[in-house]
């Protein structure tokens, strides 16, 4: 690959409301050189999250916001073409965060090599961040009960898809809710949901929540806020506990919307709520690599993906998941690993 084919996505602009491609700029850069502590990757897919729509606002956040003019940023697999790091080598490949670029430098800090004899893509999805999201979220936060109700909103992405199956693991029945009828089929027929609804056909998300969880809730993973929350803490249980992994409904909002108006109830039922951000959790890694590839294994975890095709696309694969047009871990195929 010459120099000037070296496509890039920068961050362009800041958004207004929604994401649109107005906020992304393509251009053919030059390939850098890495310097000491370094490695130059050939990047082979990257993935989209939802804490990036955070990033491209330069409000105070826990993560820095990305810079205009330069390179987007994300998790992502890739091959080291060379190497200016004693822990890596050219050809290994590589899981970490990666520049929109398809050659790009990166930190070798900021990457590891892949899981041997690990589905490839699975280690940005179920076996990467937003599988520890809803492994530490659900297990460490939630901490379930076998027999207890567990409710999931955004239950067909990437992290509450998991959140779900592994509450049935748990032995507790998983209520989801999510956008789609096909979403709602999926979580049921596919993934063994015990029961879940199309949140913009419903109508009373907070009747539904009775009809469904007629027992109460006993955990919460909220993935969306907004009024699901809201209809979520009138049926909460005594003692409840509401891990606050993201907030989706608010994130392209312009001006916030009203807050839920029933707070007191957590007090009432001694509920708990807490947020959590998946980076702090990093003890727990090997434990959690350990339980997924092991209930990957015995065919208790399933997982899904949706996949854009070529780096010019990660643009639209970033506005889609914030749409919620993906079923599982939204990604981008960039290249083929090198003999494939």
């Amino acid at each position: 690959m010459s120099e000037a084919s070296n496509l890039s996505i920068l961050f362009g602009a800041w958004p207004k409301g929604w994401v649109d491609e107005s906020c992304f700029t393509h251009e053919l850069r030059a390939v850098e050189t890495p310097s000491e502590g370094q490695l130059l990757v050939r990047t082979l897919v990257l993935s989209v999250d939802p804490y990036m729509r955070g990033r491209m606002s330069n409000a105070k956040s826990y993560i820095p916001p990305f810079a205009i003019g330069k390179p987007i940023e994300s998790g992502g697999i890739g091959e080291v073409l060379h190497s200016e790091s004693p822990l890596f080598s050219a050809g290994d490949v590589v899981v970490g965060v990666l520049p929109w670029q398809e050659q790009g430098v990166t930190a070798a800090k900021s990457v590891r090599k892949v899981t041997p004899d690990a589905p490839l893509t699975a280690q940005l999805g179920v076996l990467g961040m937003p599988g520890l999201t809803a492994y530490v979220g659900l297990l460490d936060i939630g901490k379930p009960k076998a027999g207890e109700t567990v409710f999931v909103s955004g239950a067909a992405g990437a992290v509450g898809s998991i959140v779900g199956q592994l509450a049935k693991i748990q032995g507790c029945r998983a209520v989801g809710s999510a956008g789609t009828d096909n979403k709602v089929r999926y979580l049921v027929e596919e993934l063994g949901f015990d029961a879940a609804f199309n949140y913009k056909t419903v109508g009373d998300q907070r009747k539904k929540l009775k009809e469904l969880c007629p027992s109460g809730i006993d955990v919460y993973f909220d993935n969306v806020g907004g009024e699901t929350l809201e209809a979520v803490i009138w049926n909460l249980n005594d003692h409840a506990r509401v891990p606050l992994c993201g907030m989706i409904s608010m994130y392209n909002e312009t001006e916030l919307p009203p807050g839920p108006r029933n707070l007191m109830e957590l007090v009432r039922r001694r509920a708990r709520m807490e947020g959590f951000i998946v980076s702090d959790h990093g003890h727990r890694n090997q434990d959690f690599t350990r339980d997924v590839l092991g209930f990957l294994a015995e065919g208790r975890l399933k997982h899904s993906e949706t996949f854009f095709d070529g780096l010019a696309q990660a643009p639209r694969a970033l506005i889609g998941m914030l749409k919620g047009e993906n079923v599982g871990k939204m990604l981008v195929r960039v290249a083929s690993p090198a003999g494939s």
